[in-house]
């Protein structure tokens, strides 16, 4: 049995595993600049970009998502490391970015 949960113990209240957080594994580029990306695959066909290469441990994700689609008008999400904002308006996002004391690079075509 790979779980091994424990069924019956003599000691009072509850018994509760200890929750384990696993963090994101972040792609980080060793030139410092953080790449824009532009993704359709699995998505019927919308595009949205990617913010890759932010270091979750340097930076609150979600409050710079949150700024990130505010000013740009458009949706998105915080996924395992990476910004998501819909649509495809690289270079808004790479003004943006930069306003915020960024370097960017945008990569892909």
């Amino acid at each position: 049995m790979s779980d091994n949960r424990l069924v019956y113990s003599t000691d009072m209240g509850r018994i509760s595993q200890p929750k384990v957080e696993q963090e994101p594994t972040v792609k980080l580029f060793k030139d410092g600049f953080i790449r824009i990306e532009r993704q359709t695959k699995g998505r019927k066909g919308k595009g949205v970009m990617l913010v890759v290469g932010i270091d979750p441990k340097a930076h609150d994700l979600k409050k710079l998502a949150k700024t990130i689609k505010s000013k740009m008008g458009q949706g998105g999400a915080v996924k395992e490391g990476i910004i998501e904002v819909q649509g495809d308006d690289r270079e808004k996002l790479k003004g943006i970015l930069e306003t915020l004391k960024f370097k960017v690079k945008i990569a892909g075509g």
